[in-house]
């Protein structure tokens, strides 16, 4: 069915709502936005902003769950597939996903974003990562790998937010073979050849 005009003005004016919030969140926490100020940087009226929200937090729970539906969206058939699916093409996905969605990385991984969300991010592909650390750390109990994931969940949102911070410019797949590279193989991250093994 063809959008109609009222589906196109409702993009649009979305669209320039989440532009406008996300970069006043560049420079301030969520909690010192004023509706008045974003409706100004977006060139709205008050009255539109509250068509589509009930408030600040309202805007970017939406904004965080549209982004959650792109990433599974995105990411499905990665995670669908057989079982040998490598963490880091599931990382490499939720990377990837991040650069298409550059100016919405600032909800999550600025100085003002969203961590808790973030965590959920990075955890989309838990069970998949879970179920081949398992098989590559055969001795390990199910807890250690547990903690172990926690450990580096943590440590890929410090990546992510260097990847931010230099603007993006490494590739998803760069990024994201350092952080499988550096979860396996620790400080020998650093003696590991570029033919893939560790040099000793």
């Amino acid at each position: 069915m063809k959008p109609t005009g009222n589906d196109h003005r409702t993009r649009v004016t979305r669209m320039l709502i989440r532009k406008a919030f996300t970069e006043l969140l560049r420079q301030k926490p969520i909690q010192d936005i004023s509706i008045r100020e974003l409706c100004a940087a977006a060139g709205i009226n008050r009255g539109t902003f509250y068509l589509h929200y009930k408030d600040i937090y309202d805007l970017r729970d939406q904004i965080e769950e549209e982004m959650m539906a792109d990433f599974q969206k995105a990411l499905s058939p990665l995670l669908e597939t057989a079982q040998d699916v490598s963490p880091v093409k599931i990382t490499t996905g939720i990377f990837q996903c991040l650069k298409d969605n550059a100016d919405l990385c600032t909800v999550t991984l600025g100085d003002y974003g969203d961590k808790a969300f973030a965590y959920r991010l990075v955890n989309t592909g838990r069970e998949k990562c879970l179920t081949a650390y398992s098989r590559f750390f055969a001795a390990a109990t199910p807890k250690q790998i547990e903690f172990f994931y926690a450990f580096v969940s943590a440590g890929c949102i410090g990546l992510l937010q260097k990847w931010l911070a230099e603007g993006m410019a490494t590739s998803a797949e760069e990024v994201a073979a350092m952080a499988e590279d550096i979860m396996m193989y620790g400080m020998g991250f650093f003696q590991k050849g570029s033919e893939g093994v560790l040099k000793i």
